[in-house]
């Protein structure tokens, strides 16, 4: 059973990436969401009567932002580099250290938060690759954390909202495969409105750890307020 929540107040990190902006677009557009505060290292260009923006650049220190990190309830992550052109000390660090620094200082925060993760489609504890690894051990050790719900977030190709600023250009030339591919691997293909509403609808939710793949991430997107 779903419970209620008086408010829904939102960090989101990575706004200026294209998850982090759709997610963004949807809690600003969302009745459900009441304020958004956005960590980015450069503005992020949107201004909204519920966004807060804080400018921060060192995202392995939130020590001196600690003060404007209370009182939320969810925090969906959506920061993260490729592991294309990585070497493995950097997409350990931008990867698994970044995101434990934050999620540790939130966590001790706000004891009713719940976290959402953005890993992505293959990720495995277990796999053959580096980043797999990397992205597995990043999920299971949230996991560990004292918040009330953490979900990890499995996706595939994403279709990205067309007003977006930040999605790759080359997204433009390629959306014409989506129903294509979402009809033959449809655990594979998700829109960026369903990833972002299916964060949302994580916080009627109560007392939840799971991860997410694309169909999961669809159905939670179309589940009843």
């Amino acid at each position: 059973m779903g419970k209620s929540r008086n408010q829904n107040n939102v960090i989101i990190t990575g706004t200026t990436g294209m998850v982090g902006e759709g997610v963004l677009i949807r809690c600003l557009n969302s009745t459900e969401i009441d304020s958004v505060l956005v960590i980015n290292r450069k503005p992020c260009g949107y201004t909204h009567p519920k966004l807060k923006e804080i400018i921060h650049l060192d995202f392995f220190n939130f020590a001196p932002i600690e003060a404007e990190l209370s009182g939320y309830n969810a925090c969906f992550f959506c920061l993260g580099i490729t592991s294309v052109g990585a070497d493995d000390d950097t997409y350990y660090k931008m990867t698994y250290t970044l995101t434990m620094h934050i999620a540790e200082t939130l966590s001790k925060l706000n004891k009713d938060m719940t976290f959402c993760y953005v890993s992505g489609g293959g990720t495995n504890a277990d796999g053959r690759l580096k980043w797999q690894k990397v992205k597995g051990k990043t999920e299971n050790d949230l996991m560990k954390l004292p918040f009330e719900q953490v979900f990890n977030f499995r996706p595939g190709f994403i279709k990205p909202i067309k007003e977006q600023r930040y999605a790759h250009k080359f997204y433009k030339y390629i959306n014409w495969m989506f129903p294509i591919g979402r009809a033959i691997s449809p655990n594979g293909f998700c829109t960026m409105t369903e990833l972002g509403d299916a964060m949302i609808n994580t916080l009627s939710h109560n007392n939840e750890r799971r991860v997410l793949e694309g169909k999961d991430i669809i159905a939670l997107a179309t589940e009843p307020a």
